[in-house]
């Protein structure tokens, strides 16, 4: 006998006893000894975590970059020179940039972590014919497991005897309701979420007790599985990283040429000494090195994630916060994420009347019940107080309010409970009726049967009338009935009476609504128990269609994520029909279905197809049905692969692999499991499928200011070396000394870039398609846009450079450094938006105040005593400053002339 892997064996297709003889097992279970044999063959059942590394030197790791090389570089520089508030800034950066790396590294071992608590640490075995509880890490393939109503599974086992069993397994499937267990073989390729005499490892009863054999332990799980494709997964450097790389090197050539042009001239155009020039080189050089651009990115990202996590959106990943700006499909699962996660009643069929509609929200017992659009009393309808009496007592659920909110809990089956609140609804209570009756008896709902039933007998001096109260799938409970009920009493059901109950339950089905037939039935007095017989000869009262409901803000998302250029689809371990129906009445498919590609897909579908086939189906295809992880996985690839940028929503295990390997991967923050979360880029605190749209506008700001912020960066910067070298070839002497550029450096760049990296969105954000993936922070778009930047503003310098030349060089040098600074600062404002002039955004608060701050600090240089002697600045009367400060204001001028232009070619 050798067991490598469920799969490989197909247990779910073979008889219960031909797996027991495959396994080496009997009904009473493995000896012990034979235990301690496997458990030293297969290794305990456990979810191995990856070795973990050595803290220590994943930090170390985080200094191997390029850009970090640099700033060491001008860090060394700076101390030569004796700048050491450079010097500490420069460090800081660094050190912060290792600090965030480390912490997103570590992180990849935390989904191994989270698989590992989902895992039972005892179980209840049969050992030597004996029922034993054993620590569930010695489970061993072959032993024979006892398992009941809320007991987590331990591994995966195979049914051998199974009584009114059934299993939530949502959190590995997907499947959103409990699966009724059998053990009957299934067919070979009947996908995991479809084998109903299987259950596996971290899913749980919900209902029943049961006897199954292991055939799985550890890593050879699904979930094992999917711990395995986890670590598989190598997270590729985001968009945003590379982006930056890119940025930061073309910024330090420019840095480096800039200078290298600056010495050239000086020392050997020029005639400058050499102490003097390279002393000046290194100054303009440290000033050109975008040392702060990591700080500015980095603020850029964390304001960026502060704003999403206002509107429920919490990033674990900062450089999620600018990937979800080129998101152009978003991958969402469907229970929980589109819908609420809740069974409601929403139809009410009574033979030979119109449908009633009933509305409401959630468990929670509110809403109103429509007949022809118009709302009336349900209890004065004796035929539906009749159905809702039923309904209220003919369950095991309950529901129950929590005390610090509106929220409202079930307690057992979730249709049975949507029973119970529909009742509720109406004010019929289920323990104020049982205040005036008795149920002596009660069949819970059986697989086979499908149904349930209670016998039940007013509480009354003299009343000896019984009743049998029947609930179940409406083809149950048909093939059992002889009458129904009419506002008039019982009357024989007719062929035609039977067609179009039929007819009515085929509607709902269609709408992906659960359908429950409700019936009754007189028994005499003498009735104590009840039987298969006596649920025979029933009297229909009606059906109820029920569903989970999509939530209300779905639609909405959906629409503006359309508007957005964004492909929205659904991936789901839920039935095909339900998958479809929810996407029509959120508006992912169209209400009527048109043209050649597929409206839904399932897995077993897709995996007819041929690999170009499949992708064509996931290119075009919006909604697919019954997949399984790895296909799930799979589709995220392929999209990845044509070029896409994918969001993916999900809560389960099932969708951790995918989460990791999408480029956004968004999690439940309330339904979704420990496992999502630490896999995913992003989760949602409140589950709303619409806050995703709220994260994707924010970040499209994120890069927005991203970009102006570098493009202020670059063009002050590129516009200093520029005057520089013009001041040096037209003959003139040094325009600013090397402690002048440094300050000018220090006050200019770092509080208006600051106020750009927190600009906020100015209305426009969502009206465009997302941009390509490949396009860089510095494009084509802002070349225009920095080359005029540059050109006033070295034309400005060294105009009042030539106007006040003659009233000394020290004069001469404050006006230039003015110009020079406010030019910057006026550039600012310019940077709030490439494309709306200033006039229509406004400035912003930050921006008021980082020019504030930025211009005092300019003219505190010039003007204070001691300062100005220590910088060789000579001070401006007022007239005179009014000059500088007019050349600078030119650049805003332009700039709206610019955008005024542009704007007028777009038209």
């Amino acid at each position: 006998m050798e067991h490598q892997n469920q799969n490989d064996h197909f247990f779910h297709a073979k008889p219960a006893e031909k797996v027991l003889k495959e396994l080496g097992s009997k009904p009473s279970g493995l000896a012990s000894a034979e235990a301690k044999t496997r458990l030293a063959q297969y290794g305990p059942n456990e979810i191995q975590a990856q070795e973990k590394k050595n803290a220590f030197f994943l930090f170390l790791k985080q200094f191997a970059s390029a850009m970090i090389y640099v700033l060491f570089a001008a860090a060394a520089i700076s101390y030569a020179l004796g700048n050491l508030v450079d010097v500490y800034v420069i460090l800081a950066i660094i050190v912060l940039n290792a600090i965030i790396g480390f912490i997103q590294e570590y992180r990849a071992e935390k989904a191994i972590e989270a698989l590992k608590k989902m895992i039972v640490s005892v179980a209840k075995v049969f050992r030597n014919g004996e029922l034993h509880q054993v620590p569930a890490r010695e489970l061993v393939p072959g032993d024979i497991i006892f398992l009941e109503e809320g007991d987590r599974f331990p591994a995966d086992a195979r049914l051998l005897e199974c009584h009114n069993f059934r299993a939530v397994e949502s959190s590995l499937t997907g499947e959103s309701m409990p699966i009724d267990k059998t053990i009957k073989p299934f067919p070979e390729k009947t996908g995991l979420a479809d084998r109903a005499n299987m259950v596996f490892m971290g899913t749980f009863a919900a209902a029943g007790h049961a006897k199954a054999i292991v055939t799985g332990t550890g890593a050879e799980t699904a979930i094992g599985r999917i711990a395995v494709s986890i670590k598989g997964i190598k997270e590729a450097k985001s968009h945003f990283a590379q982006k930056v790389e890119k940025l930061t090197f073309h910024m330090g050539i420019m840095a480096a040429t800039g200078a290298t042009l600056t010495f050239l001239v000086g020392y050997f155009i020029r005639g400058f000494a050499f102490t003097e020039i390279f002393l000046f080189t290194i100054a303009t050089l440290v000033a050109g090195i975008p040392e702060g651009l990591p700080a500015i990115l980095a603020i850029v990202l964390s304001v960026g994630a502060h704003r999403m996590a206002k509107r429920n959106a919490v990033i674990r990943s900062l450089p999620a916060t600018e990937t979800l700006g080129v998101v152009d499909v978003i991958l969402t699962d469907e229970t929980g994420t589109l819908t609420e996660n809740t069974m409601m009643a929403e139809k009410i069929a009574l033979p030979r009347e119109e449908t009633i509609s009933i509305t409401g929200k959630g468990w929670k017992p509110d809403g109103e019940f429509l007949q022809n659009k118009k709302s009336f009393v349900p209890l004065d309808n004796p035929r539906l107080s009749r159905l809702l009496h039923i309904a209220a007592l003919c369950n095991a659920a309950r529901i129950i309010k929590e005390e610090n909110n509106e929220d409202y809990q079930v307690i057992g089956d979730p249709t049975e409970a949507a029973l119970v609140v529909l009742a509720d609804k109406a004010g019929l209570k289920k323990d104020m009726l049982l205040a005036s009756e008795k149920l002596l008896d009660d069949m819970p709902f059986n697989p086979e049967l499908k149904y349930r039933a209670s016998l039940s007998v007013l509480i009354e001096k003299h009343s000896k009338d019984k009743e049998i109260f029947v609930v179940g799938a409406p083809e149950a409970i048909l093939m059992r009935t002889d009458s129904i009920l009419l506002p008039s009493g019982e009357a024989k059901m007719t062929a035609e009476d039977k067609k179009e109950m039929e007819a009515e339950v085929n509607k709902l089905a269609k709408n992906a609504m659960r359908v429950i037939g409700i019936a009754y039935k007189n028994v005499s007095a003498g009735t104590d128990a009840l039987n298969e017989k006596l649920v025979d000869g029933l009297t229909l009262v009606g059906v109820v269609g029920m569903m989970d409901p999509p939530r209300a803000e779905a639609a909405e998302a959906v629409a503006k994520a359309k508007a957005a250029g964004i492909r929205v689809i659904m991936a789901t371990g839920d039935h095909k029909e339900t998958a479809i129906a929810i996407a029509k009445r959120i508006g992912i498919l169209p209400k009527t279905h048109a043209g050649k590609c597929h409206e839904a897909l399932t897995e077993a579908e897709l995996e007819k197809f041929s690999p170009a086939k499949f992708d064509e189906a996931v290119r075009h295809t919006r909604v697919f049905a019954r997949l399984t992880p790895k296909m799930k996985l799979k589709i995220a690839e392929t999209l990845q692969k044509h070029g896409h940028i994918v969001a993916m929503t999900g809560d389960g295990v099932n969708d951790a692999p995918a989460l990791k390997k999408a480029d956004i991967g968004i999690a439940m923050g309330i339904i979704g499991t420990d496992v999502a979360r630490e896999s995913s880029s992003m989760v949602l605190a409140d589950d709303n499928f619409a806050s995703i749209v709220n994260a994707v506008e924010e970040g499209r700001i994120v890069f927005t200011n991203t970009r102006q912020s570098s493009i202020f960066l670059l063009s002050t910067n590129f516009a200093e070396a520029a005057t520089i070298i013009l001041t040096l070839l037209l003959g003139y002497p040094l325009p600013l000394l090397a402690t002048q550029v440094l300050w000018m450096n220090l006050v200019t760049d770092a509080a208006p870039a600051l106020a750009l990296a927190a600009e906020p969105g100015h209305g426009d954000t969502l009206k465009n398609k997302p941009r390509n993936k490949n396009e860089e922070i510095l494009n084509r778009e802002a070349l225009p846009f920095v080359l005029l930047i540059v050109l006033v503003m070295a034309t400005a310098s060294l105009s009042v450079f030539h106007f006040f030349l003659p009233f000394g060089l020290e004069k001469a040098r404050a006006a230039v450094f003015i110009v020079m600074c406010f030019t910057q600062f006026f550039n600012a404002l310019n940077m709030q938006s490439l494309r709306q002039s200033v006039f229509l955004t406004g400035v912003s608060r930050n921006m008021i105040l980082a020019i504030f701050f930025s211009a005092l600090l300019t003219l505190f240089v010039i003007y204070a005593p001691f300062f100005h002697e220590l910088f060789h600045f000579a001070p401006l009367n007022a007239s005179e400053l009014i000059i500088p400060i007019a050349f600078s204001a030119s650049v805003l001028l332009l700039g709206e002339i610019y955008k005024a232009f542009r704007n007028f070619k777009h038209i």
